[in-house]
């Protein structure tokens, strides 16, 4: 029995990339993820090999100028690749020009890669105006045969049933194909009927009566979608986006496979070029529309580098490091006319799997010392663990979810002069920042600093960030009566007292993206009442200094950001 051919499209794009994330994860921060499309394009790949189905790939440049093989892999395998842009963006972030800039970049990217001409282009966010031809002419004027960025979805598309179907766009000397995302209609007002997230939001049976519904009144192909990371269901969940926007990337993932399935067991599937009857020609070779120039650094030298030890307490971090793993290479990328890195790993006695993520990421590197607590005591017992073990004088400790840039190092690092003891990362500094960072801790922590710069000999904007560089001589005799957050305070306050000198250094917190942060806001904020409490007592005369506070029970409530 033939069965009717439809059209299939996936969008190939990683994880991280996508609309949901936009708002806490920048395109400068993409580099830093664990890159997982490979996988998840593979597995795309082999699911449609194994029904006979075909489709258009609709993929960023930013991917395909890291990940060639792939495209070339795509096409090899008879699928047509087009672009989505080089970087995720929507319309309403690009003038005209930044569109054709972008939409060029990707094509020469995208046909370096696979060979071909890229002719069809879907907008990588949200849809291209359906009132303004502007962008269709410039997409067709720059060689583009169809655009399927259009969603005739909602109340304005009530009246407009001509736009949710292919239909041509055109204008003097130019035309292109529109092939939109298919849609039905429920007391008037179109809705999507097709597949990606509007298919893995609604229960299963829902969604499958609805095309059976699309199909009874159409003769059209029907236009099926998903994302190449929707076949990825162990991808790391980035905790900092809000509860929608969780639901948006994460619900029913485990389910998506065998919903897709469905599909191509029930219809054939082409691409869009095909469907339209567009030949794919060979692409001539293109240079790359943004180059970046080769920096020759004539001042610095092999004498001008200076050795620095990065110290990160871990606890429960399996999940984290890969991302903290890609963050310190390039880091280390950036600097390495000015600094070489080596790195102390502390796990401090994490129950998870995070001693052996250090020992598959880390564990054959010679600059690389990874340390292990047999019990979690605390991050400032991980903390000076790896400043003893350091061999430089210049230490750095961070925070294993980089909440602050490892980035700014190569800022700070330069403040550690001759007569300066330690560094202090400072969010709260007016030239800093917090991002993503709930008020009502804000409100908190800031009351609490307050009343710090009342009493100690440093008056800072901010006191607590694990963020800092120190003067390892300095550090090596100090003894904490607190192994834990407290102990991070601790460290400042016993610095300050023997009349150090700590440079403020203004820095932008964000909350953690990956993984849960294991700080109780509220005990800590009482402890810091504690120690206030001791040390203004100690300014009277009554007693000597000490920040013996009781520890909580559950040492994984130390460590957080």
């Amino acid at each position: 029995m033939h069965r009717q051919e439809h059209i299939l499209s996936v969008n190939l794009e990683d994880y991280f990339q996508v609309a949901p994330m936009r708002q806490v994860i920048p395109h400068r921060y993409w580099p830093r993820f664990e890159r997982r499309v490979e996988k998840s394009a593979l597995s795309t790949l082999d699911l449609l090999d194994r029904h006979g189905a075909k489709a258009t790939f609709f993929v960023v440049g930013w991917l395909a100028e890291q990940n060639p093989d792939l495209l070339a892999e795509v096409a090899r395998r008879g699928h047509e690749v087009a672009s989505k842009g080089y970087l995720h963006r929507n319309f309403s972030q690009m003038s005209l020009n930044e569109l054709r800039d972008d939409f060029r970049r990707s094509r020469d990217v995208i046909e370096n890669a696979t060979g071909k001409k890229i002719i069809g282009y879907r907008i990588a966010e949200g849809s291209l105006p359906a009132d303004d031809v502007e962008p269709y002419r410039m997409l067709a004027q720059e060689g583009v045969k169809y655009d399927s960025s259009l969603r005739p979805f909602g109340a304005r598309f009530i009246s407009r049933p001509d736009l949710r179907r292919t239909h041509e766009i055109k204008g003097e000397g130019w035309s292109i194909m529109e092939v939109p995302l298919s849609s039905d209609t429920l007391l008037g007002v179109p809705y999507p009927v097709t597949g990606g997230n509007y298919m893995r939001q609604l229960p299963r049976s829902l969604h499958e009566n609805r095309v059976t519904s699309w199909h009874a009144k159409n003769d059209a192909p029907w236009h099926f979608y998903f994302h190449s990371w929707e076949l990825d269901p162990e991808q790391p969940r980035v905790s900092a986006t809000t509860r929608l926007s969780r639901m948006r990337q994460y619900r029913n993932l485990d389910e998506m496979r065998a919903r897709i399935e469905t599909w191509l067991e029930r219809y054939s599937f082409r691409g869009i070029a095909e469907t339209l009857e567009f030949p794919i020609e060979e692409a001539p070779a293109r240079v790359p529309s943004t180059t970046v120039p080769i920096r020759i650094d004539t001042h610095s030298s092999a004498r001008d580098v200076k050795s620095v030890t990065i110290v990160t307490p871990c606890y429960n971090e399996e999940e984290t490091l890969p991302y903290l793993a890609s963050t310190l290479a390039s880091v280390a990328r950036d600097n390495a006319d000015v600094y070489k890195f080596s790195y102390v790993f502390v796990d401090d006695g994490s129950k998870d799997g995070t001693w052996e993520k250090l020992n598959e990421l880390f564990g054959r590197r010679d600059d690389v010392q990874l340390i292990r607590h047999k019990t979690n005591r605390g991050i400032a017992a991980a903390t000076m663990t790896g400043i003893r073990a350091a061999k430089d004088e210049i230490v750095c400790g961070i925070d294993c979810d980089c909440s602050f840039d490892p980035h700014l190092l190569a800022e700070m690092i330069p403040l550690l002069k001759q007569d300066v003891d330690m560094v202090q990362a400072s969010p709260y500094h007016r030239n800093g920042g917090v991002m993503n960072v709930p008020a009502w801790r804000l409100a908190l922590s800031k009351g609490v600093c307050m009343i710090y710069q009342r009493i100690l000999n440093h008056a800072f904007s901010s006191y607590t960030a694990c963020f800092r560089v120190y003067r390892r001589s300095k550090m090596l005799g100090m003894k904490l009566d607190d192994e834990g957050f407290m102990g991070i305070m601790e460290i400042f306050v016993r610095l300050d007292q023997s009349k150090a000198h700590i440079v403020e250094f203004p820095a932008v917190l964000e909350t953690r993206l990956i993984g849960q942060s294991k700080m109780k806001v509220l005990r800590v904020i009482r402890n810091h009442l504690g120690l206030i409490r001791r040390l203004v007592t100690e300014r009277r005369g009554e007693s000597s200094f000490s920040t013996s506070i009781p520890s909580p029970a559950n040492g994984s409530s130390q460590y957080g950001s």
